[in-house]
């Protein structure tokens, strides 16, 4: 009889272990958690609002779990088209921007870089816009362009990974686009 009250009672802790484990609170993280919580995807981020905000400069950071690419204006900018693509081209002439890595992101922000026919951003190395040596996911930020009103940046980088757009108010009356692509899936 005791051994059958304990078969029970083992058979029961079991059962309740299983459970436990099978809801993840046994203290290991679920098999799908993501990679620093992010969870943006790859796919084409589209903001489609035209600015007359002037494109003035690109930096780029790096970051625990992502590197970042950021676009100054001068003035509020809203819209932009950020997507991989096989091959990054120049606005006007379709010309193919060479670009290192695994994979391309055609960023176009829908903002002039230039006022009157005056550039507003006209970096020294339109090929190497920032330095990105040593980052985890950035091969390489080129410009490819400014044509009617939008300006298209090609980001080479590691691999298809992760990314998100966004745009930030200020300084003052300008802003900043945003792209953020992970380390990692």
């Amino acid at each position: 009889m005791k051994s059958s009250r304990m078969a029970e009672k083992l058979s029961a802790t079991l059962a309740a272990l299983a459970l436990t484990a099978g809801l993840g609170l046994a203290g290991a993280p679920p098999a799908s958690a993501a990679y620093c919580g992010i969870t943006w995807g790859s796919t084409e981020k589209v903001v489609p609002t035209h600015s007359s905000a002037l494109i003035v400069d690109v930096r780029s950071g790096r970051h625990e779990c992502f590197d970042r690419l950021v676009i100054d204006t001068r003035g509020a900018v809203a819209g932009y088209r950020v997507a991989y693509t096989k091959h990054v081209t120049q606005p006007g002439s379709g010309f193919t921007v060479p670009l290192r890595g695994g994979a391309r992101l055609a960023v176009t922000v829908l903002a002039p870089a230039y006022d009157d026919g005056r550039a507003t951003y006209a970096p020294p190395d339109r090929g190497e816009l920032v330095d990105v040596r040593g980052y985890s996911t950035f091969r390489q930020v080129a410009l490819a362009g400014s044509f009617e009103g939008q300006t298209t940046f090609g980001l080479g980088v590691r691999g298809r990974l992760p990314m998100r757009v966004f745009v930030v108010p200020g300084p003052g009356a300008g802003s900043r686009v945003v792209v953020d692509v992970a380390h990692r899936w």
